[in-house]
């Protein structure tokens, strides 16, 4: 997959990636789906943070990332019926980790196209989301650009990944929604 970026979070240095470092570092892989119809696109709207994102997440030990793909975009939308998976490109971000087992977290976002039923299920979301307000949204994603632009020059509460997701919204406007 066409790695399309790597970024540093600004208390993270590529010198503190190299073997020589003595910060500990782990990596998470995360699968994000790209729903598209038209130029309207399934997003998450999270209210804590007031931003769109792809819906996605962690892929679990025992996963490959289209089953990490297929329960994520299930529990955070209700879609089913997920279908037509294509690879469309990688994001790499390095990042301070918030929990006690390391230091640096280096966080690799598998992405992909696909199609899903008509209809959205029910989710199931984790507590952390239900809490920060989290929900499924078709939005035009030009808006959903333009939001989070906005967002990230206004806001002081703006969450780690919308520098992520802002970017990745750009490219498939670019190159997925201007051909449809």
């Amino acid at each position: 997959m066409r790695l399309l970026k790597t970024t540093f979070h600004p208390d993270v240095s590529p010198v503190d990636i190299t073997p020589e470092s003595e910060l500990k570092l782990v990596v998470r892989h995360a699968a994000r789906a790209i729903v598209i119809k038209g130029e309207k696109i399934l997003l998450l709207y999270t209210e804590r943070y007031h931003d769109y994102s792809l819906p996605g997440g962690g892929i679990d030990e025992g996963e490959d990332a289209i089953e990490g793909l297929k329960r994520e975009l299930g529990e955070e939308t209700g879609a089913t019926g997920v279908h037509n998976i294509v690879a469309f490109a990688r994001y790499d971000e390095f990042r301070p980790s918030y929990k006690p087992d390391a230091d640096i977290v280096h966080m690799v976002s598998y992405c992909y196209v696909c199609d899903i039923d008509k209809e959205l299920g029910e989710t199931a979301y984790e507590s952390y989301e239900v809490n920060n307000g989290m929900k499924p949204l078709w939005v035009n994603i030009h808006d959903a650009i333009d939001h989070n632009e906005a967002v990230i020059i206004n806001s002081d509460k703006k969450g780690l990944s919308i520098e992520r997701e802002t970017f990745m919204l750009k490219v498939i406007a670019q190159e997925l929604v201007a051909k449809s």
